[in-house]
């Protein structure tokens, strides 16, 4: 009897879930990266070949057309990623195909980077660092002023695990108060004393605004022109959601204009984003290239996981991050 094929579509797929697909799996991997020219093209001619689950270990989408390539045979898919977006979830629920994803593993990873860039961003460490190597370093009293955490408001927009793990980390900081958005009560809420309040009120009274949030019809730019105009002059703004959820050209002329104080971005639309890009080259926009998941611990859980996903789903039982 022959076993299982499976796809994995990006090389860049940690060796510790290979290990555990190829106890009871035939598994290809895809030899090349998503950064690679002709890559999604590359994935759509081999993903017809006849293979019984995916991992779609990849920011471009998989489409109702790919998999209506990729035959009725498959049994399992699922993404190296909390976020789905880049799923056409209707297209694989539709064909009955249990869907899985890889959260929580990730939290603590991503909370650390959220706290990280939000102190990066808040104390200016893009404009100190810029004008000490180009021998630009002023000093006195007034120079380089940041914003303190201390007796501040901090606002979790959509307070789930990556949400309760940046407030748990930041409760040594001072802060006086938490507040959260979403659309309904959190348990955890009340052992992290935080209140859950409307999205206008979280703009108009936080210091600090996190996006933890996931990307749907209903949250893409959820933060426009017409938010930002809601947020205090000294508010810093994160994201480390999805770069859809904000409207980058907003933000680039509130941060320009100073209407709000600074912004520290994990995630941009596009990624990668150009050097171009106007928003870049602003002092007061710290942006990293999406490292949010980006230890060896997280990424080879998150590798398990998948592969975990995958050979339950191969089995006909349910997947340990299934995808509703």
């Amino acid at each position: 009897m022959s076993l299982p094929k499976v796809l994995v579509v990006n090389k860049a797929f940690p060796a510790a879930g290979l290990q555990l697909l190829k106890q009871k799996t035939t598994t290809t991997v895809i030899p090349c990266y998503e950064y690679e020219p002709d890559y999604y093209s590359k994935v759509k001619n081999i993903v017809p070949q006849g293979f019984d689950a995916i991992i779609w270990n990849t920011k471009y989408r998989l489409t109702d057309e790919i998999l209506g390539s990729a035959g009725p045979q498959i049994k399992a898919i699922t993404t190296m990623a909390s976020g789905y977006d880049q799923i056409d979830v209707d297209a694989v629920l539709k064909r009955n195909i249990p869907l899985g994803n890889t959260p929580k593993v990730l939290d603590d990873a991503v909370a650390d980077l959220a706290v990280g860039i939000m102190i990066a961003a808040a104390r200016r460490f893009k404009e100190g660092v810029q004008e000490l190597e180009t021998g630009q370093w002023k000093y006195g009293v007034q120079w380089m002023l940041g914003q303190d955490i201390n007796n501040s408001t901090v606002g979790i927009i959509g307070l789930g695990g990556v949400g309760q793990a940046i407030v748990r980390r930041l409760k040594g900081f001072g802060v006086t108060r938490f507040i959260y958005s979403g659309r309904s009560d959190k348990p955890e809420a009340e052992s992290l004393q935080a209140e859950r309040v409307p999205l206008e009120q979280l703009l108009k009274e936080s210091d600090f605004v996190h996006i933890c949030c996931p990307l749907s019809n209903e949250t893409k730019h959820l933060i426009n022109k017409d938010t930002l105009n809601i947020m205090k002059k000294n508010a810093v703004l994160v994201n480390i959601a999805r770069g859809g959820i904000v409207d980058q050209d907003a933000l680039y002329h509130a941060l320009k204009e100073n209407k709000i104080f600074a912004a520290a971005l994990d995630v941009t639309t596009p990624e990668p984003l150009p050097k171009e890009n106007p928003i870049v080259s602003l002092p007061n926009c710290y942006i990293i290239p999406h490292l949010g998941s980006a230890t060896f611990e997280t990424r080879n859980a998150m590798a398990k996981i998948s592969a975990q996903n995958i050979l339950l789903g191969l089995e006909g039982k349910p997947m340990l991050y299934p995808v509703s």
